[in-house]
């Protein structure tokens, strides 16, 4: 069987690019895998794509291959509007993805976002099965967004989330579709799992306000009262590290909680890590979770919405408690850490029922529905397949195509007002943030640089309440205070497509504090 995955941009760094090669690096063993990425800002992708996967860029957006592309700055005919992503897409894109859609040859090609997931309904192979994949959560999605994705999804063959709380979301809102929900896998860790006698608590994530650390830091003040010998690493970059050292600070606790920043391969960490806690107030599923599992440790989590009740078994492999529930989670912890026989036997059934996320174990699920789908599609007689592709061919002609105009209409109409207001301002801060302008490079002079005001247009008019309103996160304060090699500023992100506040820690690479990725300093 011939598998193609569509995704948009598997260079970067982020839990769904990680999943979709696991995926396919599995499903290679067996069948014909291909990765189309809609973008690449890099030569290689930093996560290690099996050489059995042909990897196949559309856009090439590197300094000096198509950032110069004619269509390249014209907007998006064919992107939902209603996506966070639109300003990234362009009808270069748009060209690039119907053509790869047109001349593939997959026997199913699955779209991995929402956006690529409408493409895919809208222009995807005639005869191929079309799978839409939901890393994230239905509910999460902007209501203009997901009124969209009501008018696409159905003409997709399938639907595959990540938990099964999001797939009852999903056939409540869209009875008339196919959902399923399969787990995202993690390969077995290549260290020794962890055998319980540390006294370290680990905690892994992006350091934003979703993640909740600082409800972590003031639920460890608990356990540090009791057991002052027991430690708490976190593990991980953000905007919310000012925010983190401030409770950190509050509860005089440096010597018991340690900011660890990033790591090349947390599975070393994971294993020297006692108990795993997680805070976060939301989940799309809690791969942090899985891999604390499955290197050993029991994990104490907060019972989100979506991801953790999916993977914890509640006093058998690990706790859950009530979200934001800062006692109950000192609790859980010290639970642990005052009963050695309870920490040891809850890490080995962690560790024994992490394996149910194993790479193998999860592409025989995908295996389980793409055959159930193929002999579906094969057994519909052939005037029913035309009926039903004349028939999405019209419904996205009229209801899809008549929403975008009105979602495009409004988006242009707000920018427009956004843009003559607030363009003096922005000139000088492009000056002052250090934007450059293009014939400017080679000398480095920072000059206004109008080519970026579009895309930083949103974030520079209503900054982020986390980044200004906090004096320990404020980028002023944490600039004076970083060394030559260390610093914080705004920075334009190839993944974002726009200009975001970016940090590096002076060891050559840059993190974007909205998405996450990494890249090196140029």
């Amino acid at each position: 069987m011939k598998i193609a995955f569509l995704i948009h941009n598997v260079y970067g760094i982020n839990g769904t690019i990680r999943t979709v090669v696991n995926l396919a690096g599995e499903l290679a063993g067996r069948h014909e895998v291909k990765i189309a990425s809609v973008f690449r800002h890099r030569a290689c992708p930093r996560f290690g794509v099996d050489s059995r996967v042909r990897l196949t860029p559309l856009v090439d957006t590197r300094p000096g291959h198509e950032t110069d592309h004619p269509l390249a700055g014209k907007s998006s005919r064919m992107f939902p509007a209603s996506e966070g992503r639109y300003s990234q897409y362009s009808r270069l894109t748009d060209e690039r993805i119907t053509a790869w859609l047109a001349s593939t040859d997959a026997d199913v090609v699955i779209g991995t976002r929402p956006e690529l997931n409408v493409m895919l309904a809208r222009y995807g192979p005639r005869n191929a099965i079309r799978i839409g994949q939901e890393h994230l959560t239905l509910d999460g999605h902007r209501s203009a967004l997901r009124a969209q994705l009501r008018r696409c999804y159905p003409f997709l063959d399938a639907m595959v989330t990540v938990t099964d709380a999001d797939a009852a979301a999903y056939r409540a809102l869209m009875p008339s579709m196919r959902v399923a929900a399969i787990h995202n896998s993690v390969p077995q860790p290549q260290v020794a799992p962890s055998d319980g006698t540390s006294r370290v608590v680990v905690a892994v994530g992006r350091l934003a306000p979703g993640k909740r650390f600082d409800l972590l830091v003031d639920a460890f003040a608990k356990v540090a009262a009791e057991r002052p010998d027991w430690q708490l690493r976190i593990y991980g970059r953000g905007p919310h590290l000012g925010v983190i050292q401030v409770r950190i600070d509050y509860h005089s606790l440096n010597e018991n909680v340690h900011l660890m920043g990033m790591h090349a391969s947390m599975e070393a960490e994971w294993a020297k890590g006692a108990i795993a806690a997680v805070g976060s107030s939301s989940e799309s599923f809690g791969m942090t979770i899985v891999e604390a599992m499955r290197c050993g440790p029991p994990v104490v989590s907060t019972d989100c919405p979506l991801g953790p009740r999916d993977i914890i078994r509640h006093r058998q492999d690990g706790f859950l408690v009530p979200v934001g529930g800062t006692e109950a989670l000192a609790d859980a912890q010290l639970r642990l850490i005052n009963d050695d026989r309870t920490r040891k036997q809850m890490a080995r059934f962690a560790w024994e029922g992490a394996c149910r996320f194993d790479p193998g174990t999860i592409a025989a699920r995908h295996e389980t529905l793409l055959g159930n789908l193929v002999q579906a599609q094969q057994a519909l007689p052939g005037h029913i397949k035309a009926v039903r592709y004349r028939l999405r061919a019209a419904h996205t002609a009229v209801s899809y195509t008549a929403a975008e105009s009105l979602l495009k209409t409004a988006r242009r109409a707000k920018h427009s007002a956004h843009a003559s207001a607030a363009e003096p301002s922005l000139r000088r801060r492009s000056h002052r943030m250090g934007f450059r302008n293009e014939n400017a490079q080679q000398s480095g002079v920072l000059v206004p640089s109008y080519r970026y005001l579009a895309s930083a247009l949103a974030s520079l008019t209503r900054p982020s309440k986390r980044h200004w309103n906090q004096e320990s996160a404020c980028p002023n304060r944490m600039m004076k205070e970083q060394s030559e090699e260390s610093w914080c500023r705004y920075l334009y992100c190839e993944n974002c497509g726009r200009t975001e506040y970016a940090e590096s820690s002076g060891d050559g690479q840059v993190t974007c504090f909205r998405c996450g990725e990494v890249d090196e300093e140029r």
